[in-house]
């Protein structure tokens, strides 16, 4: 046996790893794992030149197998791009296929298809929700980007600003409202989407000292306001007037937001965080805390894709900022994978959100990366399921609860209930230990009635509404 000396370097190691476990469970106390965590995943396609070197059917199976690791990986909510520039990753008569699906801007894929139809109904067979992901102002992507002579833009250029080599709709004139505000209800009455998604460009980025030019628009304006908080304004009407859009026409959809994860910096505001980055407010000009408290959105998904202690914008910091400015509604931490996996931080950073009770879950950057963590996720903090989190202020009808189920062919059936969007299956050995409240029972979430069992046991079915809110269990069916 390897005897240890006061000296030897493996004695250290492990007294070192000893006492850093012990500093972390100090620091971070070990919970329960919650029932109800938003545990997403980002799906980009802007520059994902993949899917024009695929055909119809290699893309759908590519999405199907990243969809299945998502699933095992424990994810219960994918955010999906289906408008990067200006453009469609669905049918639609309004805005032209994606170059970035097809390799040339207005081109439909062939053998035709439709992927965000196809993404919802595989999500949905997998229980997991489907958000659409959009960016509002971007028209092309890229400096070089040329569009074809009977590109929409075409008919009004004077609606669109170039910035940086780019082309921006401007955000300042009423009818770019309307014509994103016409996309997203569009999407929203054509197709089964769980939410709508923006991300975090509305003004674009600053490119050194070049200027966005809507000095003019702000002059007609007539605005007495400044130059930043009439742009603020702009981002606000656009905000406000998707919100209504989707209220009116389904309620139940909710509408998000994954803003740069610094809001302001405490030099430039008092509320602000002890940072020194760039500010959603003063460089966006999105004010995203304040679309929270008015009830124009219902998450919040700022990027904190920074180290816990970076010097700048420490996630520890930025963490904590967040989870005290959700402002009445979600908020879940948008985490960088391969950052997060490089540093060896993932333990930390899911025992800060785990521990904050203003924080319902985490959003990860990207999805085709996240298998370097996965092995981890399923091992710890997503050993068992969990249902996306309760959105109490949506107008929805609560659900009744199943109608008791049968077993047919080897399969539990049970009729649709007035109010339930989907359903969970918990499974328990015995009829004395049913407990819905157990997430480690969950042996299913599923968008049709049916579900088919895999072992015997004790059988307990709930619905869901469509704000996520759970029903009073159905009778236990016992599987022999």
């Amino acid at each position: 046996m390897h005897r240890f000396s006061a000296n030897n370097p493996l004695r250290r190691i492990i007294i070192s790893a000893t006492l850093y476990i012990l500093w972390l469970t100090a620091a971070y106390p070990s919970a329960p794992a919650p029932k109800r965590d938003f545990r997403g995943a980002w799906i980009q396609t802007v520059f994902q030149e993949q899917y024009q070197r695929r055909n119809s059917s290699q893309n759908q199976s590519e999405l199907k197998a990243m969809l299945d690791r998502l699933h095992r990986a424990g994810i219960n909510a994918v955010i999906f791009q289906v408008r990067p520039s200006a453009d469609a990753f669905f049918i639609s008569e309004i805005e032209p296929w994606s170059r970035h699906l097809t390799g040339r801007n207005g081109s439909a894929p062939q053998p035709l298809w439709d992927p965000l139809q196809f993404m919802i109904d595989e999500c949905h067979a997998r229980g997991m929700e489907l958000h659409a992901w959009l960016n509002p102002y971007r028209v092309t992507a890229s400096p070089n980007e040329k569009l074809p002579d009977n590109h929409f833009t075409k008919r009004h250029p004077e609606r669109y600003i170039t910035f940086n080599r780019r082309l921006y709709f401007n955000p300042a004139l009423e009818e770019n409202i309307r014509h994103i505000v016409k996309v997203v209800t569009d999407i929203v009455t054509r197709y089964d989407v769980d939410g709508i998604h923006f991300d975090d460009y509305f003004y674009p980025y600053p490119n050194g000292a070049e200027k966005f030019a809507d000095d003019k628009h702000y002059r007609e304006s007539g605005s007495k306001l400044t130059l930043g908080d009439w742009r603020r304004q702009n981002v606000d009407r656009l905000i406000e007037q998707v919100h209504t859009a989707i209220s009116s026409v389904k309620p139940w959809v909710r509408f998000g937001i994954s803003p740069f994860g610094i809001w302001r910096n405490k030099t430039s505001d008092k509320r602000g965080s002890e940072t020194s980055g760039l500010q959603n407010y003063d460089d966006l000009y999105a004010d995203v805390p304040s679309w929270a408290e008015k009830g124009w959105i219902d998450y919040q998904i700022p990027q904190l894709y920074w180290e816990m202690d970076h010097r700048r914008a420490s996630y520890r910091t930025l963490c904590g900022w967040w989870a005290a400015n959700g402002r009445g509604r979600h908020v879940y931490i948008g985490q960088d994978v391969k950052k997060t996996a490089d540093a060896d931080e993932l333990a930390d950073k899911l025992a800060m959100t785990a521990q904050a009770d203003d924080i319902q879950g985490n959003c990860w950057w990207y999805a085709g990366n996240l298998d370097a963590i996965s092995d981890k996720l399923r091992a710890g903090a997503y050993s068992q399921p969990a249902l996306v989190p309760e959105y109490l202020w949506l107008p929805v009808e609560p659900a009744d609860k199943p109608s008791d189920p049968t077993l047919s062919d080897g399969r539990l059936h049970w009729k649709k209930t007035p109010g339930a969007r989907k359903w969970v299956i918990y499974r328990f050995d015995d009829p004395e230990m049913i407990d819905i409240d157990d997430p480690g029972a969950i042996v299913g979430i599923t968008y049709s009635p049916e579900f088919t069992p895999t072992t015997s046991g004790y059988y307990v079915v709930t619905a869901l509404d469509y704000a996520n809110s759970e029903s009073a269990p159905a009778m236990p069916v016992y599987i022999p």
